[in-house]
């Protein structure tokens, strides 16, 4: 029996799937958000990408608005806001304009990574590798922006001082664990597709933490995959559209997110492909039984504090019905059934 009670939340990338149009991929989200909020999870957090026709998630803060005005309670942030990308002053800005907006709502997880690709990252900033030399920097900045002592400074950020938006830091390597420790800030895992680091970082992560204004120990958060449906045999073939993606990912040749297939042999072997089985080795795919039991065990091995779970599935029915599922997954671990 866990000793306290899992979180539960959805990070949402904004797929678009095949013969989706954009406006009706944000509407999926939004849709998600509603469902993950009647759940009971605790947060869904948009990420952040550029340069991609298949991926809706590139003006987090707005989509943050969309989605944030459209529910009621669950937290709605980013995961994360990719700050080499952008201006500390403006990110406090538009987050401090939220935080208003939607209050104890909002959440601003950061990352280091462009979130695209390397042409892309400079055109968005042309100092971009400067700035991610800098990210301690920016975030102190950040958090500089957000305090009530700012009040006094030249620079400010008058909307976002005194307004409650925690800091989270994300991290696909253990750089960002040493990072998240020293600042004692909350951390993120992007162990849904980089899985290599992650129990190397949460031990970094525990080991290291300092204790804070914001936070007294420390709190972790993991992503993984789920796919939940009424059958192992059903999860599987709704699997074949994230193999199929991230097989695009890894050749170069994406494309909207494909329907379900069978899983075929040639499917199956794509997956045992070591680069890309290694991608998707925190997937937890099957029925509520399956699922359950591949959840628990990750969570004995790893001791997270939450679970942030991406439903990359093609038709929206079938995430909302994973989401569903797994929410009843997550109800049942926490009252130790």
């Amino acid at each position: 029996m866990n000793k306290q009670p899992i979180a539960y939340s959805i990070l949402e990338l904004a797929i678009v799937s095949q013969g989706d149009t954009i406006k009706q991929t944000l509407n999926n989200s939004l849709a998600l958000a509603k469902a993950a909020e009647a759940n009971n999870y605790e947060r869904i957090w948009f990420a952040e990408h550029h340069n991609s026709d298949n991926i809706g998630s590139s003006a987090t803060s707005i989509l943050i608005g969309y989605v944030a005005d459209n529910t009621q309670s669950i937290r709605v942030g980013s995961g994360g806001i990719m700050l080499p990308n952008h201006s500390p002053l403006i990110i406090a800005e538009q987050f401090g304009t939220l935080a208003h907006l939607y209050p104890n709502r909002i959440d601003l997880g950061l990352g280091r990574a462009p979130g695209t690709d390397p042409q892309t990252a400079r055109a968005i900033r042309s100092d971009f590798m400067e700035a991610a030399h800098s990210f301690p920097q920016e975030i102190a900045k950040i958090q500089q922006y957000f305090s009530v002592e700012n009040k006094s400074a030249k620079v400010r950020a008058g909307i976002a001082e005194g307004t409650d938006v925690p800091i989270y830091i994300l991290g696909s390597s253990t750089d960002s664990a040493h990072l998240a420790a020293k600042k004692g800030l909350p951390y993120a895992f992007a162990s849904h597709f980089a899985t290599t680091h992650l129990h190397n970082a949460l031990r970094i992560y525990k080991e290291e933490f300092q204790p804070s204004d914001v936070l007294e120990k420390p709190y972790t958060i993991a992503g993984i995959n789920i796919v939940v449906a009424d059958t192992d045999e059903e999860a599987q073939r709704q699997f074949t559209s994230l193999i199929r993606m991230f097989l695009g990912v890894v050749t170069g040749a994406r494309e909207p997110l494909q329907a379900p297939t069978a899983m075929t042999a040639d499917l199956e072997q794509t997956f045992r492909h070591p680069t890309i089985h290694q991608m998707l080795k925190y997937s937890f795919v099957g029925s509520k039984q399956s699922v359950k039991k591949q959840v628990q065990e990750f969570l004995d091995e790893t001791g997270v504090t939450e679970i942030i779970a991406v439903s990359n599935m093609y038709a929206i029915e079938d995430r909302i019905k994973s989401i569903n599922i797994f929410g009843e997954i997550m109800k049942e671990i926490n009252r130790g059934e």
